[in-house]
C-alpha cells in the first residue's frame, strides 16, 4: 500500500470506498446528490481495491438473484432468527419439558375428540376453535368425519408451534416475532383447507359439478401463467382504464417536474372555501386510490363540499431515478406544490392532507416548515400515516440490519425496489386472505372473484427508488429518527413538537401496514390540537369510506392542548362510536377551520409560470 496525492473524480472516489464529492447538481436545477467536478484529496490506495470491488459486485449479484426466490426477504435474517431461537430452546430443558407435556396433552385431547366423533356421529365438542379472523374452517362440512379430525389436528399442531416459538427465555423480541411469523407461514402452506382431498368444500363442489370446477381451475391457472409471462393485468381488470373508469374527476395539470405532476381539480360548487387542500398520496401506490370511481372518490367528495383540491401525482421511478432521495420528494413534491398553490390561490393557508407514506412526508415537511417559521399550512390531516415506527406492527419483521443490508444490495443492483418484491411482503402479512384462499377459489373451486375498482388500483403497482427507500427504511423505520427529533432536513434536525396548526389523524382498526395504535402515537409527539378518528376497515378500504358505505362506523375525539394524555385502550373504551363513515365528520372539521366561501380560483397562473397543461389525470399516472 502506498499514499499518493492526486486529483480524483467522483467515480474514482467511489471505487476506493471513501465516497464521492457532492456537488450542487444540475438536473432541473435541483440537487439530487449528484457528483460534479474533481477534488484534491489524500487517498490511501490499497493494491487489492479492484478485487474488493469485484467481490462486492459479486455479493450484490448473488443477493439480487436470491431475492427473486425469496420475495425480497433476506434468508440470512431468517436464519439468524431461527438460530437465536434454537440455541436458547436447546439450553432450556424446562421449556422442552413443557412442550413435551403440551404435545402429549394435545395428542390425548385429539384422540378423545376422535373417539367422541365416532361414538356420537360427529357431535363431539371440538378441542380448539379457529380464531375469529380465520374463515377457513367455518363451513359445516368441516364438522363431518373425517374432516373434523383433520382440521382439529391441524389447529392443535398450530397451537403447539405457537407455544414452541414463543416464551423461550433469552430470545430477542424481534427474533421471536420473526420465528413465530415464519412458522405460521409454513404451517399455512400445509393447511388442510389448501388440499383437494382434505377440503370437504372442494370435494363437494367437484362431486356436484362432475369435475367441471377443476377444468375451469386448470384453465384459470394457464390463463394466470400467460398473463404473468406477458405482463398483462389480472383476469377481469381489463375493463378498468385510468381516465375512463378510474381517476375521472375533472381537472388540469398545473405543474410538472421530473418527480410529480400537480393536478388542480375543477370546482363542483358555485363558491369554494378560500383555503385549498393539497393531497400528498404515497408513492408506493398510484394516487387515484383517492379518486377511484365516481361514487367513492375522495376528490369528488371534497369538491362537492366546496373545497379547491390539488393532488400530487408521483412518477413511477425507473433505474435512472435511483438517486432520488426522501428529501427530493419533500422539495420537488410538497414544497414545489405549495409554491405553485401560493401563486394560484395566493395569501391563504393550505390544508395539507397526507395518506400513508405521503402522510409521513407531509409531517416531516410540516415540522421543517414550522422550524423555519414558514406559515403556509392551515391544518394537517394524516390518513393511516405513521410518524413513530417504534410499534409499527408486523412490517417490522422485515426490518433489521441483516434485512436492510440484503435489500440494499437488491436495490443497488437494479436501481429500485420492484413492485412485485413489495407486494410479496404485504401478501405474506395476510397470506390466508391474499394467497391461499385465492388459490383454492381460482384453481380448485374454479371461480374468479368479482373485480372492482379497488382491485384494479391495487394491481397498478409502482416502484421505489433505491436511495429514497434505503434512507426511509433505515432512518425512519429502523432508527425512528423523526419521532426522536434526530431526522435532519437541510442540515438541521426537525421536531414534530414545532407544529402549531390543528391536526387530524385517522387510523383503521384492521390496518396491517399502519396499525392504528402506531398512528395514535402521534398524540405523544405534537404540542397542538389533535383530533383522532378510528374507523373500521383496513389500510385502504377504511380510508376509501364514502358516505353510504354499508357497515361503516367510527370514533372521533379532539385532544386539546391542556387535555391529559389517554392511552389507546382507554381512548377506545371512552370514545363513543358513531355509525356511518368518517368523511362528513372530516369535511366538517376542515370547514370549521376555513374561511367563508368565495369565487373559485382559475386553473393555474400562466403569468407566474404555472400554465394549465394536460387534462386530469395527467401523464405520470399512466407510466408503467
Amino acid at each position: 500500500m502506498h499514499d499518493s496525492t492526486r486529483a480524483v473524480g467522483p467515480a474514482a472516489l467511489e471505487a476506493t470506498g471513501i465516497g464521492a464529492v457532492v456537488g450542487p447538481g444540475t438536473a432541473d436545477g435541483t440537487n439530487f446528490g449528484t457528483t460534479t467536478g474533481t477534488a484534491l484529496v489524500q487517498v490511501a490506495t490499497p493494491a487489492a481495491a479492484p478485487a474488493s470491488d469485484a467481490g462486492r459486485a459479486l455479493d450484490r449479484s448473488i443477493h439480487f438473484w436470491m431475492s427473486r426466490y425469496t420475495l425480497g426477504v433476506s434468508p440470512m435474517a431468517l436464519g439468524l432468527a431461527y438460530a437465536d431461537w434454537l440455541a436458547h430452546l436447546s439450553t432450556s430443558p424446562g421449556k422442552q419439558i413443557e412442550l413435551v407435556e403440551d404435545a402429549w396433552s394435545k395428542a390425548f385431547a385429539w384422540q378423545r375428540y376422535v373417539w367422541g366423533c365416532l361414538d356420537r356421529d360427529g357431535d363431539a365438542k371440538p378441542c380448539v376453535e379457529p380464531a375469529a379472523a380465520d374463515p377457513r374452517f367455518r363451513d359445516p362440512a368441516w364438522r363431518q368425519w373425517p374432516f373434523n379430525a383433520i382440521h382439529q389436528a391441524f389447529l392443535l399442531n398450530q397451537q403447539w408451534w405457537r407455544s414452541a416459538t414463543t416464551g423461550v427465555s433469552g430470545v430477542s423480541a424481534h427474533h421471536e416475532a420473526v420465528v413465530d411469523f415464519a412458522t405460521r407461514q409454513m404451517l399455512d402452506i400445509v393447511s388442510p383447507a389448501n388440499g383437494f382431498w382434505t377440503n370437504p368444500e372442494v370435494i363437494e363442489r367437484t362431486r356436484a359439478e362432475q369435475g367441471q370446477n377443476l377444468v375451469r381451475g386448470f384453465q384459470n391457472y394457464l390463463d394466470d401463467l400467460q398473463r404473468t409471462a406477458m405482463s398483462r393485468p389480472a383476469a377481469g381488470l381489463e375493463g378498468f382504464e385510468v381516465g375512463r373508469d378510474l381517476a375521472t374527476s375533472p381537472g388540469r395539470v398545473v405543474l410538472r417536474n421530473r418527480l410529480m405532476e400537480l393536478i388542480q381539480y375543477a370546482p363542483s360548487t358555485p363558491t369554494v372555501r378560500p383555503e385549498p387542500i393539497l393531497v400528498v398520496p404515497a408513492w408506493i401506490m398510484k394516487y387515484y386510490i383517492l379518486d377511484l370511481s365516481r361514487h367513492n372518490s375522495m376528490v369528488r367528495h371534497l369538491t362537492d363540499q366546496g373545497f379547491t383540491v390539488f393532488m400530487i401525482s408521483w412518477t413511477n421511478p425507473t433505474a435512472a431515478d435511483r438517486d432520488l432521495s426522501f428529501d427530493d420528494y419533500r422539495k420537488l413534491g410538497v414544497m414545489a406544490a405549495l409554491d405553485a398553490i401560493g401563486q394560484i390561490v395566493p395569501k391563504v393557508g393550505v390544508h395539507g392532507v397526507g395518506y400513508c407514506l405521503g402522510g409521513t412526508l407531509l409531517a416531516t415537511t410540516a415540522a421543517a416548515m414550522a422550524r423555519d417559521r414558514d406559515q403556509r399550512l392551515a391544518s394537517l390531516s394524516l390518513l393511516a400515516a405513521q410518524v413513530d415506527f417504534s410499534d409499527a406492527g408486523e412490517l417490522t419483521l422485515f426490518i433489521d440490519e441483516s434485512q436492510l443490508a440484503f435489500l440494499d444490495d437488491v436495490m443497488s443492483e437494479q436501481g429500485y425496489l420492484d413492485s412485485h418484491q413489495m407486494a410479496g411482503a404485504f401478501q405474506m402479512l395476510r397470506s390466508n386472505d391474499l394467497i391461499w384462499s385465492r388459490i383454492v377459489r381460482d384453481y380448485l373451486m374454479g371461480e374468479r372473484a368479482a373485480t372492482f375498482d379497488l382491485m384494479a388500483w391495487n394491481a397498478d403497482a409502482t416502484r421505489m427508488p433505491y436511495r429514497m427507500h434505503a434512507d426511509y427504511l433505515r432512518k425512519l423505520f429502523l432508527n425512528n429518527e423523526l419521532a426522536e427529533g434526530r431526522y435532519v432536513v437541510e442540515g438541521r434536525p426537525v421536531a414534530l413538537t414545532d407544529i402549531r396548526v390543528p391536526m387530524l389523524a385517522v387510523g383503521t382498526e384492521a390496518d396491517h401496514v399502519s396499525p392504528w395504535r402506531s398512528v395514535f402515537r402521534l398524540m405523544l409527539l405534537v404540542d397542538t390540537e389533535l383530533t383522532f378518528i378510528l374507523t373500521n376497515g383496513g389500510h385502504n378500504a377504511g380510508i376509501v369510506s364514502e358516505p353510504g358505505h354499508r357497515g361503516r362506523r367510527f370514533r372521533m375525539r379532539t385532544h386539546k392542548m391542556d387535555d391529559r394524555f389517554l392511552d389507546p385502550d382507554t381512548w377506545l373504551k371512552t370514545t363513543p362510536q358513531a355509525d356511518g363513515t368518517w368523511w362528513p365528520a372530516w369535511t366538517s372539521w376542515l370547514a370549521e377551520r376555513s374561511g367563508e366561501p368565495t369565487d373559485p380560483p382559475p386553473f393555474g397562473n400562466p403569468a407566474a409560470g404555472y400554465p394549465p397543461l394536460d387534462d386530469a389525470p395527467g401523464t405520470y399516472v399512466r407510466r408503467r
